[in-house]
């Protein structure tokens, strides 16, 4: 049986994606970069939605860095024509008051990915040439016996 998604969640999806429109083709703030909107958590009473973004450059951004306060300070200064056209797209009732949040989930994996990297190295989990092959046909020579 499939599991059932709340309204909240449902609304928080459908959020996400108008978002991730409206920032691109509406917020026309050269501070704004490329900005991607990884999530949305919105409350059970439908006053607050939690926007996680994240910035695309080519360098590790904080919290703290000076692209993501000017983006976030932009996108938080923007939130109420957001909101109100959110409102208009969604045909919602009651739309949730926006506030914009940094993702720093995008590093902390690039940081485990390069731990991994150095605690393994560069040689594949699994061998799909020489050494499964070897294991394979001496197996089979076992069971042969």
């Amino acid at each position: 049986m499939p599991r059932e998604f709340s309204r909240i969640d449902r609304i928080g999806d459908q959020m996400q994606r108008e978002l991730a429109q409206l920032i691109q083709r509406e917020v026309k703030d050269p501070r704004v970069g490329m900005v991607t909107v990884n999530a949305v958590k919105v409350s059970r009473d439908l006053g607050y939605a939690d926007i996680y973004v994240s910035l695309l450059t080519t360098e590790e951004l904080t919290e703290e860095s000076p692209e993501v306060r000017d983006s976030l300070a932009v996108l938080n200064k923007a939130s109420g024509f957001l909101r109100g056209q959110i409102g208009r797209a969604m045909k919602l009732r009651v739309t949730p008051q926006l506030r914009f949040h940094f993702d720093s989930l995008l590093g902390h994996s690039r940081h485990m990915d390069n731990l991994i990297r150095e605690a393994v190295g560069d040689k594949p989990a699994v061998d799909r040439d020489g050494e499964a092959d070897n294991d394979r046909s001496s197996d089979d020579q076992e069971r042969d016996v």
